[in-house]
């Protein structure tokens, strides 16, 4: 199993998508709390905890998906370029 995902990249996926989701992540949220785009008319009201802390909790979980599916997305990718025969070795 782990000759099958270092031949995948699959670490080197994961690295880029985590990278890729928490970058995704920490943008909108200062978007969202520093109201770059603005201010944001607020009617509802947030249970336990204000509205920062929502929001907080929104971009790990858009962080978390993000990364998910690029890294995901780069291993499936890796592994039709594998079948077909086109990616050479590469030592990494």
């Amino acid at each position: 199993m782990l000759v099958l995902l270092e031949s995948l990249s699959f670490y080197r996926n994961v690295r880029i998508g985590a990278a890729v989701g928490a970058l995704l992540a920490v943008l909108l949220y200062l978007v969202r709390t520093l109201e770059l785009l603005g201010p944001v008319i607020d009617t509802r009201e947030y249970p336990l905890f204000g509205p920062d802390v929502w929001f907080l909790l929104l971009a790990f979980v858009l962080a978390a998906t993000s990364a998910l599916s690029v890294a995901v997305g780069l291993t499936v990718v890796t592994a039709a370029r594998g079948a077909r025969g086109d990616g050479a070795e590469r030592p990494e």
